[in-house]
């Protein structure tokens, strides 16, 4: 359903084409196709048609199961696997178009299957001069050369990567040195590229480095999530250049080059202490850089720029992109879901359902099928718990309850009676008893490893302690530490204290 929205969104916001979508999209042009034609029958506008839930715009889109069209066209032969198939050894045309024949009985004749193959042949491997469209491509690449930053206070010395971007009608360059290649490092670098630009291109064309792609094979394109979010955000479309392909971006090639001898090859003899020093010392020379005058066309990338790009480019939107993780996780038990061991609540309607977690450096948001259904602060100290009291249900019970305090402590009673003890304990120090759940649980399920006897010995030694984490209850299981207690006597037995039991004051 993300696919099918991206299609609309590029075509009727971004207005590219078929083509130009199938590539970002990885679909077939005759998919897009369709899906638009589709969108165009609704009443809606692509505003309010992509806010829709996506149950609404599949049933919209999708009214009833579509039939397969019949071609009552001839096939026409598959060039390319016959290209592969004629270069072996001992197979002939004539091979070929039998096999051909005996898929398409009411195909083409031996003479017109040979007639498109070698049309395809004439084709293989010309040489193309590249035309850009005004406002429509931006390249991205990494500069191979590196520049070194001195850390102050250590004397330790490391390289600051150079993002270089440039714009495919005028060639006007942006350049952004970041501490690394990561992902939020790239993220921003795009970021600061649209804001000195003024404006949005309707394709970026990056490398298949890992923070944009993770995978670009026969079997498809894979943008990353984080990539694929900031395209959304600025209504642009993600078209990779093609692995060990450097023709396809060959504008950002020699504009790395040429960065590489006009501005890198400055600072040879320089010492930088921070990025953002050489970041300084970048926007001086970047602007010599697309000022200056190129002979051939008599023109600098500048006045090209205000003449070709700019008035082309898509408007900035009102908001700068916040970079965000992402993270697929399911809802737990306790209605709530875990973010590097923090945990935030749900509406407890969505338990055991799949839920898709943004998060940035100060904001976590949950979604379900593209809805957000929760919003927390970002926690950062492990086992922090952030739960509002609108995702709980009524006295902690909910729909199809499979657990409760109740429940428990029975489970705790049939172990002995350190154990339910110790439960009890659990669940009246947690500040919601649910959050406690998925802890009892999986301490009470070290009984099939270990036995009632060993693990209710071990929940008496762990009160005694006063230790109750899983990894914790399980190391005195395995290293047999309440053995060794109740042979020295250092731990007694847990039990509930009351008026009755006589202590040692009883006696003074």
């Amino acid at each position: 359903m993300k696919k099918i929205k991206d299609i609309l969104r590029l075509k009727y916001i971004s207005e590219l084409s078929y083509r130009q979508i199938s590539r970002s999209v990885n679909v077939p042009s005759s998919t897009v196709s369709d899906y638009c034609k589709r969108f165009e029958i609704t009443t809606y506008s692509i505003d309010a048609f992509l806010s829709m839930e996506e149950d609404a715009i599949y049933e919209i889109l999708f009214p009833e199961k579509k039939l397969p069209r019949i071609s009552k066209d001839r096939p026409l032969p598959d060039v390319e696997y016959v290209h592969k198939e004629i270069a072996k050894k001992g197979v002939t045309f004539e091979l070929l178009w039998q096999e051909y024949k005996e898929m398409h009985p009411h195909g083409y004749g031996c003479s017109q299957f040979k007639e498109h193959y070698y049309r395809y042949k004439k084709k293989l491997n010309p040489s193309m001069r590249q035309t850009y469209i005004p406002g429509e491509k931006m390249f991205v690449d990494y500069s191979g050369m590196t520049v070194p930053v001195v850390d102050n206070a250590t004397g330790e010395i490391r390289k600051a990567q150079i993002f270089v971007c440039v714009l495919g009608a005028s060639g006007y360059t942006f350049v952004h040195a970041t501490p690394s290649q990561k992902q939020e490092d790239f993220i921003l670098s795009h970021v600061l590229a649209y804001e000195f630009f003024g404006g949005v291109p309707r394709i970026n064309v990056p490398d298949n480095l890992k923070s944009a792609i993770i995978s670009n094979n026969k079997n498809g394109i894979v943008v990353n999530e984080s990539y694929a979010e900031l395209a959304r955000h600025y209504n642009c479309a993600i078209e990779p250049a093609r692995p060990r392909k450097p023709q396809d971006k060959g504008m950002v090639e020699q504009g790395v080059q040429a960065i590489q001898r006009w501005i890198l090859a400055a600072f040879r003899s320089r010492t930088f202490f921070s990025v953002d020093e050489i970041n300084d010392a970048i926007a001086t020379l970047l602007d010599t850089y697309n000022h200056k005058v190129m002979k051939r066309l008599g023109k600098s990338r500048t006045q090209l720029f205000e003449e070709n790009d700019k008035p082309y480019l898509q408007t900035l939107p009102a908001n700068r992109f916040v970079y965000k993780e992402f993270k697929l996780a399911t809802v737990n038990i306790d209605y709530h879901v875990e973010l590097h061991k923090c945990f935030y609540s749900v509406p407890f309607k969505y338990l055991k359902e799949k839920v898709e977690i943004r998060y940035s450096t100060t904001l976590i948001k949950v979604y379900h099928k593209s809805k957000c259904i929760a919003t927390h602060p970002r926690l950062y100290r492990p086992n922090d718990t952030s739960t509002l009291k609108e995702h709980m249900p009524l006295n902690h019970q909910y729909q199809h309850e499979k657990m409760n305090p109740q429940r428990l402590e029975n489970w705790a009673a049939s172990i002995g009676g350190n154990t339910k003890v110790f439960v009890q304990r659990r669940i009246e120090k947690a500040e919601y008893p649910t959050n406690a759940y998925r802890g009892i649980i999986a301490i009470l399920s070290l009984e099939k490893l270990y036995g009632k006897l060993a693990l209710n010995l071990a929940l008496g030694y762990a009160s005694a302690i006063n230790t109750a984490s899983v990894r914790s209850i399980r190391s005195i299981l395995d290293k047999k530490l309440y053995l060794q207690a109740v042979n020295n006597h250092t731990v007694k037995p847990t039990t509930p204290a009351h008026e009755n039991i006589r202590g040692s004051e009883y006696y003074k």
